[in-house]
């Protein structure tokens, strides 16, 4: 299972955007939510899913969306459950290491 990285160091932070690869370009929309799965943002390296979720450990923000990735964050330990927002049936989260 393949999904986008754009890695992205910005001052003292690493920036990790991941999606799923068909999610790529697509707009959500529920209720007032519009979120856009920006091609700008996150498309980059196409890679193995657990490549990607492994990027995470070196990573000091991470957005990620997708049912296949924020699953496998979750089974990883690095999402809680009650931390994902579904937007249309998708699921997206959100990591900030302080």
């Amino acid at each position: 299972m393949e999904v986008y990285v754009n890695l992205r160091k910005i001052g003292n932070n690493v920036l990790l955007a991941i999606c799923d690869a068909e999610i790529l370009g697509k707009t959500l929309r529920e209720g007032k939510i519009v979120f856009c799965v920006k091609e700008e943002f996150y498309k980059g390296a196409r890679v193995n899913i657990e490549e990607a979720v492994a990027m995470i450990e070196n990573s000091t923000i991470v957005n990620m969306v997708g049912k296949n990735v924020v699953k496998t964050a979750m089974e990883k330990g690095y999402v809680h459950p009650e931390a994902v927002l579904n937007i249309e049936g998708v699921p997206h989260a959100q990591i900030l290491k302080i």
